[in-house]
């Protein structure tokens, strides 16, 4: 997908977009480079898994709370859960992307995630053979209300906060409390590594 194609899809939805051109592809280079703050990174990960890792990295290191969006075509499930594992909340093939990127960027800036459900529930049994896996299976969050674990379902849906405060009928604010709580009490820091635990726990269960 060229940069004016990627223009042409979000033109219309009003996205401010920011390019960054890459004149190096080598994975110190990447690592170094000056990199813009943005709601959402949109990375084409055409390149070596190497230089991929670098750049992802360093926009994490230097925006911990950085949204991540990778659109590329060939990857195999292995590099996907690696994506995933490294903070990726999106994953969109170059079809897809053409299809649902005007869409999956305000869910993935919402702090939701944009990945095919066959590929998540894959990584989630990944997870859940590891060790891990088994070391969370022991660990259990506190007692969650009633209200929080409304929330908590929808996030499962991958619902955005906006979504959910309509179903809710709360403000979104609300829900952003509400959010932080479970995460608190999970203890983690990511809705990623939510929703990971709960379809843990689930599995733990059944």
């Amino acid at each position: 997908m060229v940069l004016e194609d990627f223009r042409r899809l979000l033109v219309h939805a009003g996205f401010h977009i920011t390019a960054k051109l890459l004149d190096s592809m080598l994975p110190p280079d990447l690592r170094s480079l000056e990199v813009p703050r943005a709601t959402v990174y949109v990375v084409d990960v055409h390149a070596a898994r190497q230089a991929t890792g670098a750049l992802l990295a360093n926009i994490l290191d230097r925006y911990s709370n950085a949204r991540l969006l990778v659109v590329g075509d060939g990857l195999k499930e292995s590099e996907s859960y690696s994506l995933l594992r490294q903070g990726v909340k999106g994953i969109l093939t170059y079809a897809e992307a053409r299809e649902q990127l005007a869409r999956a960027l305000p869910q993935v800036a919402a702090g939701g995630i944009w990945v095919p459900r066959i590929l998540l529930s894959r990584f989630v049994d990944s997870i859940l053979t590891s060790v891990q896996g088994r070391r969370l299976r022991a660990d259990a969050p506190a007692e969650l209300s009633r209200r929080e674990q409304e929330v908590l379902g929808s996030l499962l849906e991958n619902l955005a906060n906006k979504e959910i405060a309509d179903r809710l009928h709360i403000s979104e604010r609300t829900v952003k409390f509400h959010v932080s709580n479970l995460l608190a009490k999970f203890g983690v820091r990511r809705r990623a590594d939510l929703i990971l635990l709960c379809y843990q726990r689930r599995g733990a269960v059944a």
